[in-house]
């Protein structure tokens, strides 16, 4: 496998063999072909893949389109004879974020699949490694439901993770002086939202292309599709759960700063109620007048502090009495 126009191809004969294809027997050339079914693996970012694509596959020109456009969502339409489907899978590679999902793009007829993809997608590999083994797909359908249903394989273990750690923060918040960065739910309900965005029209895609094409697939193909399409469907529910907790995750920690806020400022509320006559009395005491008792005695200070303590003592019973501390 190369990263260049073209990725890998295959020719499958009706007596099944197979044959690696190369860029020169492709280029040129309209995609299919009589004779053999093939699959064409291409590189979406090749400037040659988009000039075959939209001057010599003679594939539709709206279909061209569609397989070259930078954004896309998951979705399958049928096509004249054939069908445009688009399909994500969770990012594997070296670095990246498994929710940064990766987009595959076909064009699949009974006599051609053509596969687009921009970065390495592990569910194609599988498919690769299998065919190089000599277990060739008995027919385009064949293929289009295996790499549905092995995309799907590499979806579950990160939803899998998510929930783990979902779990691992509401264990943490039930702890006495558990705690959480303030970015940790922030990024985690990102994860699971940026999942959701296409696991959701991915399960619409697969439920339309078991529902809409049965003469494109076997009946075996068909259940093998809406098996996944089910296991899809799963997915979703288990992300809306997720992201549920997520939210009820992100109400407790909001409350329980709120709490403690209030508790903090209910602590300097009842330190203002003990010293506002404390500063009363000392502001009162500290006039520069004539006339104010204990001028002239030696113990008027001392007398004044121990009425000061007397005093708060006192409000700090009754505070504990109307029970406010």
């Amino acid at each position: 496998m190369t990263d260049g126009a073209l990725i890998f191809g295959f020719a499958f004969q009706d007596d099944g063999a197979v044959r690696h294809l190369t860029w020169d027997e492709i280029k040129g050339k309209p995609a299919e072909q009589p004779g053999e079914r093939r699959w064409l693996h291409l590189n979406r970012r090749s400037p040659e893949v988009r000039d075959w694509l939209l001057n010599e596959s003679e594939i539709d020109d709206l279909v061209d389109s569609a397989l070259l456009q930078e954004d896309t969502r998951p979705r399958c339409n049928r096509v004249g004879d054939g069908l445009l489907i688009n399909l994500r899978g969770v990012n594997l590679n070296e670095g990246a974020a498994p929710e940064d999902m990766l987009a595959l793009r076909m064009w699949a007829t009974a006599g051609v699949v053509v596969s687009l993809r921009a970065y390495h997608i592990k569910a194609v590999q599988d498919l690769y490694e299998k065919i190089e083994l000599g277990q060739v797909p008995e027919s385009s359908g064949d293929l289009i439901a295996y790499l549905a249903e092995h995309l799907t394989d590499r979806i579950e273990p990160v939803l899998s993770d998510l929930d783990d750690q979902a779990d691992r923060y509401e264990e943490e918040l039930l702890l006495p002086d558990g705690a959480l960065p303030k970015s940790a739910l922030a990024e985690f309900r990102r994860k699971v939202l940026s999942l959701r965005r296409y696991v959701v029209p991915q399960r619409e895609a697969l439920n339309h292309m078991a529902r809409e094409n049965q003469d494109f697939f076997s009946a075996d193909q068909l259940l093998h599709l809406r098996e996944t399409a089910d296991r899809v469907t799963r997915i979703c529910e288990d992300l809306d759960t997720i992201r549920e907790r997520s939210f009820v995750l992100q109400e407790q920690v909001v409350e329980e700063r709120a709490e403690a806020m209030n508790q903090r400022l209910f602590v300097l509320s009842i330190i203002s109620a003990i010293f506002l006559p404390l500063g009363f009395v000392t502001g009162l005491f500290g006039v520069n007048v004539g006339g104010m008792p204990g001028v002239h005695s030696g113990v008027a200070f001392t007398l004044l502090c121990l009425g000061m303590l007397c005093l708060s003592i006192g409000m700090i019973f009754v505070f504990r009495r109307l029970r406010w501390l």
